[in-house]
């Protein structure tokens, strides 16, 4: 299986998180691209399933990762599964948390999730939030982590592993 990790970041705290999903990916034995949002020229970005990270400032996602999930469509990603998450302040220490109920409306993951949706893109209804310690980061101790062990429960739902 072939994972593209696409992200955007700001202070380094999201690409941490990108960096680990890829590094979980290929520990599994599956082939794992990472790519910045703003890669020019982008990459052709085949695979099997995508992840896709936004830092969240003002509530919501940057405006590269913004334009970049508009364009996915048009980049030829239609029925692979997606996977969003973000890094934020105030996150809980519960990765269950961090992925459904009240969290999972929170962020720019789930506003990158939502937009997708729209667009009919095949997005799972989970996103994934990492936590900083400051405006500027760093991750939390235990973030990058998180985040692979996050991305070996999405590749073990996928029935890939």
């Amino acid at each position: 299986m072939k994972g593209v990790v696409c992200y955007d970041s700001v202070y380094g705290s999201t690409k941490q998180v990108a960096e680990a999903i890829a590094e979980q990916l290929r520990a599994e034995g599956h082939e794992a691209v990472l790519v910045s949002v703003k890669d020019r020229p982008r990459p052709k970005l085949e695979g099997d399933i995508m992840f896709i990270g936004s830092p969240t400032r003002w509530f919501t996602m940057t405006k590269d990762a913004k334009d970049f999930v508009k364009d996915l469509r048009a980049m030829g990603w239609k029925d692979q599964p997606i996977v969003m998450f973000d890094t934020m302040l105030g996150v809980p220490e519960d990765l269950g948390e961090r992925t459904k109920g009240e969290w999972g409306r929170k962020g720019a993951a789930a506003k990158m999730r939502d937009m997708a949706k729209a667009d009919g893109l095949s997005v799972r209804d989970e996103v994934l939030h990492i936590g900083v310690t400051g405006m500027k980061g760093p991750l939390t101790a235990t973030g990058a982590q998180e985040a692979k062990g996050y991305a070996s429960q999405i590749l073990a739902t996928m029935g890939k592993r």
